[in-house]
Parts: structure tokens; sequence; C-alpha cells
């Protein structure tokens, strides 16, 4: 073995354009895989960094995950049978003042038995348990993340007992948190952790109602022997109970069950980790093919050795196994230049944080099952593309091939070099097919109609509960602000939306709705279930959302007046059949308040750009008993976006200067609903280039070896008078060939594949004539690229020269 590596070391020197290239390429091909798979590792593969993290399971009423109502998570704790014990938690955007500037910061409201049912210890301090509750607002206490307490409070040991401020409530930090640990999410790193009883405090929604969603997720330990089928089905019996037992407030009894930290995104983080886990392999599967081709033309190059080798008697499994040592040792030459690539780029994603202002964190580590992988897929491929001139030097005749010399022409026969080559061009196709979909999807999204114009708008979030204010006091400090925009220099209008914009955050919350005679209010009862936003007079115009038919909100609709709303086109279809018959019609909302309808406005984008139109409806925030604590102010301007927000920044502190605000663009906000159609298009993107690399080089090797072989042949053929597209012909056809039988079939496979794109990029279409222009362009551009210095040689022939040599 030792003898074999130093002569393929030698053998590989010699021929240093041909090492050189099935390095890079095999770089290339592993190291995406080993990216893609780094990341399917961190979300997918990993547990949560908690004791017995394979039994921990979280469960999510409703077909689709949404929040789910305290009361409820009380009964399904009593009354389920298959868990040890069940906890809960909910987000908490919060301002967090430690003694100077207040900051906005991300944290967790979580029952007293969290840490307990995920069995973690605190690395300072204690963790908070069922002894510190004693009602609602009862445990003013603070566990700090790790990371939190190291960053802003540099390590401070004494920080255990210090008082603090969230939103302008006093919380005694108790603990810090185990190291690595930054809640039950895998892709989210939170601050602090506080009691979900003091939810108020932090602002989220009260825990009495079994109609508000005031937790986002229950998870629990699993009983031993009890199946996930089990558990599935007690729940869903509990379920049951809930909707028999409280009609008008639970319909969600079917459950859905997942691996805790990613239980309410389990489904479309696998399917898009896996669709990229499969492009990646194609890519893989396309160098292969690639160097599989250029593999069988350098064994070829080197028949009259082999030929010799076998006259003196080598047997044929020696030097099959040398060819194998040099295809391996390329390999991982290649795998390791390719991890080394990966890890550089696992350490960015690790550390990329994609919305400004959000807790993101995608925890990358390079542990050993990459190492493991990225060993594995360099030694299949070096086998791969190592075996293919197998059946070429089993056959070979040492006679023949010595009497026959370098310069007879191939021959006509399909060859497994052929295949290749289509094989590869095809899946080119299919990548580039895919990527220019996707991009020309993403581009058509960004000039879309939402139902709101986001350029020219900038939104400044508010956390009025941050500073204190509450009920009556948060509508009118919304009014002020407001007030306070329109006075800027520049501003064309400004309004308010509770909660979130639309399509900001996927915010959109349903509400259900009832027939205006309807007296029965019970789940099975429900009209529609509509979007709903509280939005202030002017909000229409600052949004630049269009008034169908009506009259828009004035600050006359109050509490002292009838309840109104705007509802879109959608949801007057659906309510009342027609557009126009639904002005003056009246609703219902849970509870019996009878709501007139007095505007009509154009459908949008709610929640997703790649959903159908829904019905939803606004309604003026002055009607609510208790305005939301949270709050955005649309400001529209034609002013440089940094000015107007220094002035908005200064506006809002003029009136209060205790109040954190972030203000950021429209178009910026919108991050993260574009952000798996720009994921999945930058992917595409890159597959695609590194496919079309690909590509060029199999074709090259393809055209140069098909001239270098016939050198005489096209020598004779230019003495006799031949013409130089015919030379061009006799050269080039059958790459010329395959590379249209490969892009034929790669075309249309990625014409049938790219539909898949339609759910992840808006507007996403592969029958899109542009599309498929670029695709012939592209893959003609491939063939004029890879082909043009071969060309150039078989015309420069100079038959004296050749004869001369014969």
């Amino acid at each position: 073995m030792f003898t074999d590596l130093k002569f393929a070391l030698r053998q590989l020197r010699k021929s240093p354009g041909f090492t050189l290239t099935a390095i890079a390429t095999l770089a290339l091909a592993i190291g995406a895989n080993a990216v893609v798979f780094g990341v399917m590792d961190a979300l997918v593969l990993h547990t949560l960094p908690v004791p017995d993290a394979k039994t921990l399971y979280g469960t999510v009423y409703g077909a689709n995950p949404g929040f789910q109502a305290y009361p409820n998570y009380l009964d399904l704790r009593q009354r389920n049978h298959s868990f040890q014990d069940l906890a809960a938690f909910n987000f908490a955007f919060t301002g967090f003042d430690k003694g100077n500037n207040p900051e906005l910061a991300s944290g967790f409201a979580v029952t007293a038995n969290y840490f307990d049912v995920l069995g973690l210890h605190p690395y300072l301090g204690r963790f908070f348990s069922p002894a510190d509750e004693r009602g609602a607002g009862s445990a003013p206490y603070l566990v700090l993340s790790y990371a939190y307490w190291h960053s802003h409070f540099q390590d401070d040991r004494s920080v255990i007992g210090r008082v603090v401020e969230i939103n302008k409530h006093p919380f005694t930090i108790v603990g810090v948190a185990p190291p690595g640990f930054g809640g039950t999410l895998m892709f989210v790193s939170i601050d602090f952790f506080v009691p979900i009883v003091n939810q108020q405090q932090v602002g989220g929604p009260a825990l009495d109602s079994r109609s508000t969603g005031a937790i986002f997720e229950i998870f629990g330990h699993l009983k031993p022997g009890v199946t996930v089928a089990q558990a599935q089905a007690d729940c869903t019996a509990v379920g049951a109970y809930l909707a028999k037992t409280y009609p008008k407030d639970f319909a969600q009894n079917e459950v859905a069950l997942d691996r805790t930290g990613l239980t309410a995104f389990g489904g479309g983080v696998r399917a898009f980790v896996t669709a990229l886990m499969a492009l990646a392999g194609l890519i893989l599967l396309a160098a292969c093919a690639n160097l599989g081709s250029l593999f069988a033309a350098h064994a070829a190059d080197r028949g009259k050795e082999v030929a010799l080798r076998i006259a003196l008697g080598s047997p044929r499994n020696r030097i099959l196994r040398q060819l194998l040592t040099e295809a391996v040792m390329i390999s991982l030459a290649g795998g390791a230049l390719g991890l080394v690539g990966a890890m550089a780029l696992l350490r960015q994603v690790s550390n990329w944080n994609p919305f400004a202002g959000a807790p993101i964190h995608i925890p990358v580590t390079m542990d050993a099952r990459i190492y493991v992988v990225a060993l594995a897929l360099a030694l299949v491929s070096g086998v791969l593309f190592g075996i293919v001139p197998v059946r070429q030097m089993m056959r070979a005749n040492a006679y023949q091939v010595m009497k026959a010399g370098a310069g007879t022409a191939p021959g006509r026969k399909v060859s497994a070099r052929d295949v290749l080559l289509a094989v590869q061009i095809a899946i080119c196709a299919v990548l580039i097919t895919s990527s220019l979909v996707a991009v020309h999807g993403l581009v058509r999204s960004l000039k879309s109609n939402y139902g709101f114009e986001p350029r020219g708008a900038l939104v400044g979030a508010l956390n009025l509960s941050a500073a204190g204010y509450n009920g009556e006091q948060t509508l009118a400090m919304q009014r002020r602000i407001m007030d306070a925009m329109t006075t800027i220099p520049g501003v064309e209008a400004a309004g308010v939306v509770n909660n979130w914009p639309p399509l900001v955050y996927t915010g959109a919350f349903r509400t259900a709705v009832f027939k205006e005679q309807s007296n029965d209010f019970r789940t099975s009862n429900i009209a529609i279930s509509p979007f709903h936003f509280d939005v202030t007079p002017g909000y229409l115009k600052a949004a630049k959302t269009s008034l169908l038919a009506g009259r828009d909100f004035s600050w006359a609709d109050d509490k002292n007046a009838p309840p109104v709303a705007l509802v879109n086109r959608q949801f007057a279809l659906k309510m009342f059949g027609s557009v126009n018959g639904a002005l003056g019609r009246h609703f219902k909302l849970q509870g019996g308040t009878s709501v007139q309808v007095v505007g009509i406005v154009e459908d949008g984008k709610y929640q997703a750009l790649t959903e159908d139109a829904e019905p939803a409806f606004f309604m003026p925030p002055q009607l609510l008993s208790t305005p939301g604590p949270g709050a955005d102010v649309i400001v529209r301007s034609a002013r440089d976006p940094e000015q107007l927000a220094a002035a908005m920044r200064s506006k809002i502190h003029e009136i209060d200067p205790g109040l954190p605000v972030d203000i950021q663009s429209y178009n910026s906000l919108l991050g993260v609903v574009l952000f798996p159609a720009r994921v999945a298009t930058m992917a595409l993107s890159v597959l695609g280039f590194m496919g079309a690399m690909l590509s060029i080089t199999g074709i090259f090797g393809m055209a140069a070896y098909s001239v270098s072989r016939r050198l005489k042949e096209l020598g004779i053929r230019i003495a006799l008078g031949a013409r130089r597209t015919e030379v061009l012909k006799s050269a080039l056809d059958r790459a010329v060939k395959l590379l249209a039988i490969g892009s034929v079939a790669g075309l249309i496979l990625g014409v049938l594949a790219s539909k898949v794109l339609a759910s992840i990029v808006y507007q996403a279409t592969p029958r899109d004539p542009l599309v498929l222009g670029g695709v012939v362009l592209a893959m003609a551009l491939l063939g004029v690229v890879a082909t043009w210095i071969p060309a150039q040689r078989a015309l420069s022939v100079d038959p004296l020269v050749l004869l001369r040599d014969e």
C-alpha cells in the first residue's frame, strides 16, 4: 500500500492540471454537503442541551400550531396520563433597565416547573420554583441566560439579589442558567426567564381566559414505556373533553406532538433542510460524474503504460488497485479542503443574525458527525469515480493497445463517459432552472401588491408596557405619538397598528366571527375566522391600503359610538356574498358584540406571501377595553430614511425619554416573511453556479479529450481540404449532442422540480418564458465557454507537423 501511495503521488504530480481540477471539484461538492449537513445536524438531528432530551416532546393543539390558553394547559397537565410532568413557556419582548438607559431584551415567561421538567441546574444562584408562586404577579424573580449575564453583566457573580426593572416593574435576579442553554427553541437564544404568573408585567396576556393565547408551547418527558402515538391519543382525548366542556372557547382538539426545540416549526424546517440536502447531493453526484469522465479519459491516456505493464505480467487487479488509490487520494484531498471551507462557513452561520432585534441563533458546532460525514462522502466519491475505468481496463488488450498507438480515434459507441457527461449536464440544467425560477419569483414578489406599500414607509415599534403604560394610558400615548409624527416636515401620513403590521414577524391573529343573526356562539357556529388588526385613523393612508368603498375610521369611533370595522374584499364575499352588499351590514364577535361594516379595503397578504386570498377586518383600538401594550407607528414620507428615523426618535423621546423604540423601514421588517424565499434563492443560485462550473469542466474535458485523440485524423482532413465547419463538427459533434440531450432532460426535470419552489418563493413559476429562455441561453453559453479552447486547438492543427512527428 505504501508503494501504491508513492506511485500515485508521482502520477498525480505528472498531471497537475487534472489533479488540481479534480481536487477543486470535490472540495466544492463535499464542502457544500458538509455545510448543509452542519445546518441539518444543528436544527434537526441535534436535541436540546438538556438531560434525556430524546424523551422530551412538545404538544401543540390545533392542526396549525398557535398560541394556547393557560387554563387549558393546567387541564392537560392534570388529566393526561402520558407525561411525567408538563411545563410551558411564552415569549416576552420587553424593556430591560439595570440602572442606566433601558434597552430592549427578549425572554421567556415560563411555568415555575420549567427548569425542573428540563432537569437543569443553575450555573449561579437558584431557579424559581412552584413554591415562589402565590397567584398572579406574585413572583417577581428573574433568571438570566448565561450569554446575557456574560455580555451585559461581565460575569459579575454579585448580580444575585440585584433588582432590575422589566417594563418599569422591579424584578430580583435569583440565578443564571447553565452555559449553552438559551431556551427551548433550537434557533432562538433568549436573554432571561421570568415566572409566567408575572406575564402581564412583562407585556403578556392574562392567564385566566380560555380564549386568549397566553402560552406558546407545552412540553414534557414521556413516561417510561409510553409511545408518541399513545401520548398523542391521550392528549387528543383531553382535547375532546375540553371541547365538550368549554364549547365556546376550545375547538382545537387535534394534537401535534413533536420533538421539543422545533415543535411549532418542525415540519417547515425539516422540509427545507431536507430539500437543500437533496440539492447538495445532486452537486456531489454531478461532481462524481464529472470526475468519472475525466478519470476515464486520464486512464485512457495512460493506455500504453497500462498495456506495457500487463504485457510484462502485472495482474489486472494490481493495476485497478493502483487506479483506485489515486482516486481515493484525490477524494481525500478534496474532502479535506472542502471541510476547511465548510468550517469557515459554518462559523459564519453560527454568528449570523438575519433579523435585526430578533434573538435568532443557529447553534452550529463542528462535532464528530460532520467530520464522519465528510470522510464518508470523500471515500464514497473516490470509489464512485475511480471505478469508472474498471470495465475499460479489465477488457483492454495489451497487444491491440500497443499496436494502435495514441492517435486512434475513439469508437462511435456510447461509452460510460458519454452517459456520465449527459447525467452531469442534466443535473446542471435542473439546478440552473430551479435557481432562475427562484430568482425571478423573488424579484416578482418584491414588486407585488401586498395590500399595502412597504416602500417609503418607516415603522416605529413601541413597547409601551416597557415604559409603564397600561390601559387607557396606552391609547392616549399612541395618539400623542401619532400626532407628533405628523408634525415632522415631509411626513405625508402616520397611523398606528396594534400587535404587528401585516406580514411583519408573521404576527397576524385570527378572530372568530359569527353571522349577524347568530345568538349561539359555540365554535361549531363560527362563520369565518379572518385576520384581525386594530388600527387608528390615518393608518390606511400611511400604509397606502386602498379604500374601495365606504369611509375610513375617525377618532369619533370610540367606546361611546357603535362598534365599526373595515373589511377586505374576501371578508365581504365570504361573509355577505358580495362586496357591494357588505356596506352597512353587521357581524358579531365572540360574546355577541355586533359590529357594523363602514368600509371595504383591498385584499392583501397578512401572514405569508404564498397564502391564498384571506379574509381580514380592521377595528379602531379605541374600542378596546384594554388596548395592547405593543404598537407600531407607520410613518410615510419621501424624506431620507435615516434623517426621518432620527426625527421620529427625537419626537418620541420628547414625549417620554425612557420609552424604548426601534425604528426600521417596512421593507427591512418584511425580512422574516421573505427569509425562506431569500435563503432558497441564495442556496439555489450558489448550487446552480457550482453545477454550471462542473458542467463547463465536464464538457471541456470531453471536447479536449476528443480533439487530442483525433489530432492525426483532423490533420489529414485539413490537408485534404475540409472546411472549418466540417472540422469543428467532426471534433465537437459528440460533446455538442450530449450537451443538447442533457440540457433538454434537465430542463424538463427542472420544470417539474421547480413546482415545489412555488410553496416557498411567492410567484415562482417554472413555465415563465423568461425563465425557460434564460435556461436555454445559459446552457448554450456553457457549451460555448467549454468548447472554445478545444475548438481553437482543432482548427489550428498543422498537417505537416503531425505527419513529420509520425
